[in-house]
């Protein structure tokens, strides 16, 4: 006697699925952390420990290292690269990065950081994940799947 399998794509209930366009490929996962709060990349985050330090931001004191970090872009000045170059020197960049809006800063940020990297989503992800969410990201393929926590 056999007995028929039915295979589907479909995806398991606790899981959410984005689909962005890519800015670095490559494929990561880990915990999110989310803010809503644009991140300085000089003056704002320690470098040596992925830490964020900038005075009023919601994740002051907060490590985004290892980490898929949430955000909807990039402010201050050009200082975004080498901050976030150091970074993954250091060994405290983060996992992944999901950011609404592309400008140039956080662009040539993502490349150095080489940590995989999307924009353009179909969803806006600050809506969809919060921090302490598991989230894989093939930015290859440009897929997000989120797994509630």
């Amino acid at each position: 006697m056999s007995t028929l399998i039915e295979t589907t794509n479909a995806t398991p209930a606790n899981i959410i699925v984005l689909r962005g366009r890519k800015v670095v490929g490559g494929v990561a996962e880990g915990e999110a952390l989310v803010t809503t709060d644009r991140i300085s990349g000089w003056g704002g985050i320690d470098p040596r420990t992925g830490t964020i330090i900038e005075t009023r931001h919601a994740l002051r004191g907060q490590s985004f290292a290892g980490k898929v970090l949430v955000f909807p872009g990039a402010k201050g000045s050009s200082g975004w690269s080498s901050q976030f170059h150091i970074a993954r020197l250091a060994g405290a960049a983060p996992a992944a990065m999901l950011f609404n809006e592309m400008t140039t800063k956080i662009a040539l940020g993502a490349v150095v950081t080489h940590a995989p990297a999307l924009t353009d989503f179909d969803r806006n992800p600050l809506e969809l994940i919060e921090t302490g969410d598991w989230v894989k990201v093939d930015a290859d393929r440009g897929i997000v799947e989120i797994i509630k926590k």
